[in-house]
């Protein structure tokens, strides 16, 4: 049986007996995008509305965009709020954000079927800027006075969790009366306390360090806290230091992606939003401005080689060896051109360390031009009998290699400096340098020695 029919089964199971079945929200989607994706769009209606409320939002978030689009159409206002009213804030928030886009009316309605609870917590997460830590928080959280006692918390914290109010809990955030935050302790540290005694007194003895974010920090340099510290869960607080909410390890892996696939697509010209487009002429547009741009770059390329006609036409083997040159340097250039972006993204590469990472790139550059033309350069050798033939063709793979070492480090440090993202533009600098000045390199050479 395939897979898909073993969670064809099982959602058929599930659909029947929800108590008994742990088919998850994200097999309910996959199912949901595979009976789409076979343009049976009557089949992925009938089973959209038969998925109860309390999964539904889940089901929905774990969709792609246009066949969320649909089922968002699809569905009633009602059955919206319904299923919002069993996410987590920052989950409900979302959904809320993506009917708005697609309609505003709906969205206003959806919200207004919400409780007044669930209203307050999705108003004040709508109001931080999408890259801001606060848009990412979820509001539900377990905290505790400093005068509670330890099983005064851990009695209040087993009531919430029978009624289905909280998920997934890693620390408890003790706060005082006026609900700034005074310290966070993990649940395996607390299972070993005294559960007699109250946090006041265990603070008082033993410091718990713990790391927070304003609700205003962006979200990519939380991102690279948990990275750095191995995060599981970090508290939230205002600009009064007051605990407003939290960020779990989940939300981080999302921006983590949606950080990657944006940098892949603007190292490839290609605009993450426009992919969405539903309309084939979005799609062109956008691939054909940055192919248009890939054209001049190539026109420079074609004028270089144009100035040398002369002597390609006195030596044919040059216009035979010319493409090794340009690819090598191409290939040379994005090695070192996505090496150097994706370790800027990750902070790894700053204004401090610069110099050192361009003079590695210098040295690799150096040493793969000093391989590759001796090789080059016997083949060259070997193939067309000529001694001298081989010597240009060597000279110039380590010209070119080296052009792609530097200018595929410092392409990249250069656009951050003048405040543009990295991986906008970089590709086409680096093929104009690799490609203009290996064939200038190449045929200047050639001129000269043969």
């Amino acid at each position: 049986m395939s897979r898909f029919n073993e969670m064809l089964h099982s959602f058929e199971h599930y659909l029947q007996d929800p108590e008994d079945s742990t088919i998850h929200a994200s097999d309910i989607a996959y199912l949901l995008k595979k009976i789409r994706v076979k343009e049976n769009k009557e089949e992925f209606l009938k089973l959209l509305v038969r998925i109860p409320s309390e999964v539904l939002g889940d089901v929905l978030l774990e969709l792609p965009e246009k066949i969320k689009d649909e089922a968002l159409h699809a569905l009633s206002t009602e059955e919206l709020a319904r299923a919002i009213e069993d996410l987590e804030s920052d989950d409900a928030t979302d959904l809320v954000q993506d009917i708005d886009d697609l309609d505003m009316d709906k969205s206003e309605a959806v919200v207004a079927h919400l409780d007044e609870d669930d209203r307050e917590d999705i108003d004040k997460l709508r109001r931080y800027e999408e890259n801001q830590a606060g848009a990412w928080m979820q509001t539900e959280l377990f905290d505790a006075k400093i005068e509670e006692s330890v099983q005064e918390s851990v009695d209040r914290l087993r009531d919430l969790k029978e009624q289905g109010k909280l998920e997934n809990i890693y620390q408890i955030f003790l706060v005082d009366d006026n609900q700034r935050l005074l310290a966070g302790i993990s649940l395996e540290d607390l299972i070993v306390m005294d559960f007699k005694r109250c946090y006041k007194d265990i603070l008082a003895e033993d410091e718990y360090h713990f790391l927070s974010v304003e609700a205003t920090e962006d979200i990519e340099d939380v991102a690279k806290m948990f990275e750095q510290y191995n995060l599981s869960v970090l508290p939230v607080l205002d600009w009064q230091g007051k605990l407003v909410g939290r960020i779990t390890a989940d939300d981080i892996y999302d921006v983590m992606e949606e950080k990657a696939t944006e940098q892949i697509y603007k190292l490839a010209g290609v605009n993450d939003e426009a992919e969405q487009e539903e309309k084939l002429f979005g799609v062109f547009k956008k691939r054909a401005s940055w192919l248009g741009i890939n054209l001049v770059t190539a026109i420079l390329a074609s004028i270089v080689i144009g100035l040398f006609d002369e002597t390609l036409a006195a030596f044919i083997p040059l216009a035979i060896l010319m493409p090794i040159v340009a690819s090598m340097g191409g290939n040379a250039g994005t090695q070192t051109l996505t090496v150097m972006v994706r370790q800027m993204a990750l902070g790894d590469i700053d204004t401090e360390n610069a110099k050192e990472a361009v003079k590695k790139e210098f040295f690799v550059g150096l040493f793969n031009g000093l391989l590759f033309s001796v090789i080059v350069g016997f083949v060259a050798y070997l193939w067309f009998g000529v001694e001298l033939l081989g010597l240009v063709i060597a000279l110039a793979m380590i010209f070119n290699l080296l052009i792609a070492g530097v200018f595929g480090s410092l392409i990249p440090l250069f656009l951050k400096r003048l405040d543009i993202d990295p991986a906008v533009g970089s590709t086409v600098l680096l093929t104009t340098a690799t490609d203009v000045l290996g064939f200038l390199s190449f045929l200047g050479l050639a001129s000269l020695i043969l």
